[in-house]
């Protein structure tokens, strides 16, 4: 880490100087395989995307906007002030660019075609990408690079990606996959990367041809639009949003794709999994049972919309009004989602328990919206798990 970068509690405190936020966003519509490859949307979520940045502060030239538009008259003339997405042009910005650049947060956004390779690794197709030549970027080799001493500085990074992970041999390619991958240099333990998928493993990632973006990519613009602070969010508390709104997706049956996020932060990495399957429906399997656990992970989802949540002081100042004999018996983890977790598992114990963490959240934060949630989240929690007649 350089001597001037920001320590990694700073940043996600929300203190992080938009000047030294870097980002390279990559919206791939156009492939050179042709019509048949053709996915409207990623362009316009790029655009999206860089408008969030500037709207945090970040100064445009800090944002390497590399984009490949469908040739429609839509994107025609909203696009201006970017460069190529081909293969050779993006890996010089992560071989060579970035590297040269100076800052404590860099984002990556990437929307486009991925598919998910035998080696379990992620490859983002480039616009140059053929039938016979799926020219790539392995995005773990990527992350690896990143996270290595080529990177100087950037402690705190923030991976999006809209893009399938559809397994390889389902598509039966003619020719093997050709390398992606980019060179790493010595390993570091000072890099927080937080890498949020638009789907789980072996899925697609979901696109509103009609609307001209990704599904994933507008639930989780949208959330970024509603939070407060600066261009540096806590991840895990976007992801709990987002992964929220895709819960009650799922719940009516309108997507099964599921958003997942590992979490590698020096000595750690984490892996925040997806639910075994869609939630089955809400009165399925008799009154108040719901063999997914949905309910559970609907009130871990709506606590974790709150702000405080995802601030460690925050969540003790919550749980000091909570009753004590309780709280000396609560699991406590430093990661949010798992406290959270935790200091409800305990609480049910107690019929009234629940609600006493309803009354201490809405204390702090009397949001009307999340209370709300969290409200009816709770109802349908204690609802699945009342005791059957």
């Amino acid at each position: 880490m350089s001597a001037d970068a920001v320590p990694a509690a700073a940043v996600s405190a929300g203190t992080v100087d938009p000047a030294r936020v870097v980002a390279l966003v990559v919206g791939v519509e156009r492939y050179a395989a042709g019509s048949r490859w053709t996915l409207p949307g990623p362009v316009r979520d790029a655009l999206r995307f860089r408008d969030w940045l500037r709207s945090r502060g970040v100064p445009d030239a800090n944002i390497l906007l590399h984009l490949a538009p469908a040739e429609t008259a839509a994107t025609a003339d909203a696009v201006t002030g970017h460069r190529d997405a081909d293969h050779e042009t993006l890996r010089r910005v992560l071989v060579h660019e970035l590297p040269a650049r100076q800052g404590d947060v860099l984002w990556i956004w990437w929307g486009g075609h991925g598919v998910l390779d035998r080696d379990e690794h992620l490859r983002l197709y480039c616009a140059d990408a053929t039938d016979a030549d799926r020219r790539n970027i392995d995005l773990e080799s990527a992350r690896r690079r990143l996270s290595s001493d080529v990177l100087p500085g950037f402690a705190e990074q923030n991976w999006v990606v809209d893009a399938c992970q559809t397994f390889e041999e389902r598509h039966r390619p003619a020719v093997t996959i050709p390398d992606g991958s980019l060179p790493a240099g010595q390993r570091l333990r000072v890099h927080r990367q937080s890498v949020l998928l638009a789907a789980d493993r072996g899925q697609r990632a979901a696109n509103d041809p009609v609307g001209g973006q990704g599904v994933f990519s507008d639930i989780l613009l949208r959330e970024l639009a509603a939070l407060p602070g600066g261009p540096a969010p806590d991840a895990e508390a976007l992801f709990a949003a987002v992964r929220g709104r895709f819960d009650r997706l799922r719940a009516d049956g309108r997507h099964t794709q599921v958003p997942t996020l590992h979490l590698y932060r020096p000595g750690h990495a984490e892996h925040l999994p997806a639910p075994p399957g869609p939630p089955a429906p809400r009165n399925a399997g008799g009154p108040g049972r719901d063999p997914t656990g949905g309910g559970l992970a609907r009130v871990v989802d709506a606590l974790l919309a709150y702000p405080l949540m995802s601030d460690r002081d925050e969540r003790q100042t919550m749980v000091a009004e909570l009753d004590p004999v309780l709280v000396a018996r609560m699991p406590r983890h430093a990661v949010p989602r798992t406290d959270v977790l935790g200091i409800l598992r305990t609480l049910r114990r107690r019929p009234e328990g629940p609600w006493d963490l309803y009354r201490a959240v809405t204390l702090l934060d009397d949001d009307p919206v999340r209370a709300a949630e969290l409200e009816e989240a709770l109802r349908e929690f204690l609802a699945e798990n009342r005791p059957a007649p």
